[in-house]
């Protein structure tokens, strides 16, 4: 997968598109996100470059609760790419 900000936008209208809310906001993160279940919002640490960003949102794909058949057929491209990748690992 390629570390591109276009790469970036479609895992991010992924989770957009199951509902979560993403923010990026500074604070004392461990792992570089953290997730209010609740309120179905993401904070990602906002120094991240683009990789960091794109990592940090493909390993937390598997914990996020996403309806495949809601979203767009390109959104469900992307969402197996990167299942497949997490997988890989």
């Amino acid at each position: 997968m390629k570390y591109t900000s276009n790469i970036l936008d479609k895992i991010e209208r992924i989770a957009e598109e199951a509902g979560y809310v993403i923010r990026y906001e500074r604070g004392n993160f461990q792992s570089g996100y953290c997730i209010l279940q609740a309120k179905k919002v993401i904070v990602l640490n906002k120094f991240f470059q683009t990789e960091g960003r794109i990592n940090t949102l493909v390993d937390l794909m598997p914990q996020l609760e996403i309806n495949f058949d809601a979203l767009t057929h390109e959104s469900q491209k992307m969402y197996e790419e990167v299942m497949a990748a997490e997988a890989s690992k």
